[in-house]
């Protein structure tokens, strides 16, 4: 199946900075933050994928059958960051976010930050971008703008 993702001239670097900064965030307020993290956006959702940021004390909770309190207390947390999470992505997406849910995976160690931004007032441009794209953040800090394979122009660092 061929992936319909792409970058659009500047877009792909608002995305790549939301990945940046949200996991900056996470490793600020969490102590650990994810190894990685993929930021998307289509229309009106914005969603960051991340992988990698379970700490041990979680890991050792979720292997002793307590996935329900890692859960229990991931939901507080992402609460908590709720306001800098939206700041991050109203100020790279230039909208007003008018929802924000979280969700979280154990197996394989996975979670998401999803944002649903207002419409665009009439006479603006169109969407940011105008078609979906896609920006990866890996834990090296890179720059540079290498695509993964299967992800065309994909914004990497």
């Amino acid at each position: 199946m061929r992936d319909e993702t792409q970058q659009v001239d500047g877009h792909g670097s608002n995305l790549a900075a939301i990945s940046r900064r949200v996991v900056a965030l996470m490793k600020e307020q969490y102590g650990k933050g994810p190894t990685g993290a993929r930021t998307y956006h289509s229309g009106d959702l914005v969603v960051v994928l991340m992988t990698g940021g379970f700490t041990t004390v979680e890991r050792t909770l979720i292997e002793n059958g307590r996935a329900d309190a890692v859960s229990t207390q991931r939901r507080a947390f992402q609460e908590t960051v709720r306001p800098q999470m939206r700041q991050i992505v109203e100020e790279e997406m230039r909208l007003p976010v008018i929802a924000f849910m979280s969700a979280n995976h154990h197996d394989p160690d996975l979670s998401a930050e999803l944002f649903v931004l207002a419409s665009k007032r009439d006479g603006e441009d169109e969407d940011v971008a105008g078609v979906p794209a896609v920006a990866v953040a890996q834990e090296s800090d890179r720059t540079d703008q290498r695509a993964e394979p299967g992800t065309p122009n994909a914004a990497r660092w």
